[in-house]
């Protein structure tokens, strides 16, 4: 069933786009910055510990919505795999991919053109069709940064530091039940799913823990992504309308990773008396 949105139910935030980016400026700037403070201290840690590891993570995320993308979704989480190499300077570099999925739709007017004036959807039967919307996407990163060993005993683990470059795309699902409206199947759904995509950027803090007996290796923190993104789609078919205008979408939320450690064997020394 068809619930109807109404502006006044919704909070939205507002972000001027000139001045985030002042801020990601800002932001990256106090990063390099940063790392550079954090690779002086490493030359001070126990190099010989140090590792080289090739690894692999699954990933999950709790998010939410800012900018021109809280106006049309809510709260969201995501699923990922991703590779990662943290070199014997304690450098990262990542690459992964994020499925965004979520349930909470806030977009104006969606599919206002197949409403009766009680707000529902008649299926091809005559009947009342339950028609279902769902946040889908997926942002995709390179990213590089520095791993700050917290403790000299631990060289390996401590705080991770993160930014990156990306692409970034989001559209609605429409869902109906038994496929019983013709307006909405195939290539016409298309009008109406919203598609949205563009560059991205993104930022992580955390921590990151490898374990010395190779059995608890993870990571958590909070993770940033803005997209510069617009409407692919050559119109609207509820609105009539193009939607062609410049958007700031952000993701902002929790972020945990499985690492899986592809480790070189460390070489042993033998004493012969």
């Amino acid at each position: 069933m068809f619930v109807k949105y109404s502006r006044q139910n919704q909070s939205f935030i507002f972000v001027d786009q000139y001045c985030y980016m002042k801020y990601v400026i800002i932001l990256s700037i106090c990063f390099f910055a940063f790392t550079g403070l954090a690779h002086a201290q490493a030359e001070g840690a126990a190099k010989n510990e140090i590792e080289n590891v090739i690894m692999v993570f699954p990933a999950v995320s709790f998010q939410l919505p800012a900018g021109d993308m809280s106006e049309r979704f809510g709260s969201n989480s995501t699923i990922g795999m991703g590779y990662q190499h943290k070199t014997g300077g304690n450098w990262l570099f990542m690459a992964d991919y994020n499925y965004i999925f979520g349930n909470k739709i806030n977009q104006e007017g969606l599919i206002q053109n197949l409403l009766t004036v009680d707000g529902f959807v008649i299926g091809d039967n005559g009947q009342i069709a339950e028609v279902s919307f769902f946040e889908r996407g997926f942002y995709t990163t390179l990213r590089a940064g520095k791993l700050i060993p917290l403790t000299a005993s631990d060289p390996n683990s401590g705080l991770m530091l993160l930014a990156g470059t990306g692409f970034m795309q989001h559209k609605i699902f429409i869902k109906v039940k038994d496929n019983m409206v013709a307006a909405l199947r195939k290539d016409y759904n298309k009008g109406y799913d919203r598609m949205t995509n563009g560059f991205s950027a993104v930022q992580f803090i955390g921590y990151m823990r490898m374990d010395k007996k190779r059995l608890h290796n993870f990571f958590a923190g909070i993770e940033i992504v803005e997209g510069w993104t617009k409407g692919r789609r050559s119109i609207n078919f509820d609105t009539m309308t193009i939607d062609d205008n410049q958007r700031l979408d952000i993701l902002y939320g929790i972020k945990l990773g499985w690492i899986i450690p592809f480790r070189k064997r460390m070489a042993k020394d033998y004493y012969y008396y």
